[in-house]
């Protein structure tokens, strides 16, 4: 027993030392080639800092299903443009001018705020935005620790925001500004994003995520606006007013970040918004429709077990 009792605590120091490593090792390599925080590079992170706890395998059965669905959807996401022909891309400019009294929001804030190159809050919206994958995934994580009850709730609720986005996107595919700027529907346009881009040196380096076809049309609604109500919907609802609070500040920026780089229209940012809310009523009737399901499917299992059994004689 005793040698058995050691051998499982080398293992255990062995699977730490490696978690150690490897997370060392992420974060040397993101340092020296910044690249976008896609779901695959988070998990693979997320792998060698559980594994220092000796609790990557318990993470890994709900963490694995879920970067997986937001994989799947950003797959099937690509797919639009082959799917529908006809993009739209004047309703929303003619719906925020209609808003803001005669005034593109996105040309308003521009003539404000862009210095011609990338000056400090260019960079903070930009790392707003970047954080559409990581702020919920790190959210996941405290659920996960802190609120296991509720953590396939929270999964449940980004995968129907996701896939209820993409069925939007099939029957409504919609260009950004910086598209529409492109092909002359409105006045001029800069992409911030590009701009604070290439200042901050980001790099793809290999990534599952990458290699899937990005979709230049998934405009309406903004997921990212989407995820990050989300974000403090769960706050407010999980970890109470104070945390909910601070966490306003992350959907508030994202809002004025997505219109103000020529990513979304406020009209995008509303929908996703709306579409977030809805998402978050109506994923735990998905939930339990599923795990119905799942129960059924075992008792049927089980049934066909049980006649499959030999009779005693």
């Amino acid at each position: 027993m005793y040698n058995n009792l050691m051998k499982k605590q080398s293992q255990k120091t062995i699977m730490s030392s490696i978690g150690v490593i490897g997370t060392i090792a992420c974060v040397a390599i993101f340092i020296k080639e910044p690249s976008f925080p896609t779901p695959d590079k988070l998990l693979v992170f997320l792998t060698f800092v559980f594994m220092i706890f000796n609790q990557a395998w318990d993470m890994l059965k709900r963490f694995v299903p879920f970067v997986a669905i937001l994989l799947v959807y950003d797959s099937f996401r690509g797919i639009v443009p082959m799917l529908h022909g006809r993009v739209n891309y004047e309703f929303m400019a003619d719906f925020d001018i209609f808003l803001f009294g005669g005034a593109l929001p996105t040309i308003t804030l521009q003539n404000w705020w862009f210095q011609g190159h990338a000056v400090w809050y260019d960079y903070y919206f930009y790392v707003v935005y970047m954080m559409h994958f990581v702020l919920p995934l790190g959210l996941a994580v405290a659920v996960y620790k802190l609120r296991e009850k509720e953590y396939w709730r929270y999964a449940t609720t980004f995968t129907v925001i996701s896939f209820t986005a993409f069925f939007i996107y099939i029957i409504y595919p919609a260009a950004p500004p910086w598209i529409a700027t492109t092909n002359g529907i409105i006045p001029h346009v800069e992409r911030i994003s590009s701009e604070v881009y290439r200042g901050l040196g980001i790099t793809n380096f290999p990534s599952v995520y990458n290699s899937i076809a990005p979709n230049p049309v998934a405009a309406v609604p903004s997921l990212h606006v989407g995820y990050s109500v989300l974000f403090s919907i769960f706050a407010f609802a999980l970890f109470g007013r104070k945390w909910g609070t601070a966490s306003l500040v992350y959907p508030i920026s994202m809002c004025i970040g997505v219109v103000y780089m020529g990513e979304h229209y406020v009209f995008d940012a509303i929908a996703g918004g709306l579409l977030a809310a809805a998402a978050y009523y109506v994923a735990p009737h998905v939930l339990r429709w599923f795990l119905f399901q799942v129960a059924r499917f075992r008792g049927h299992a089980d049934g066909l077990k049980l006649r499959r059994l030999p009779n005693k004689t």
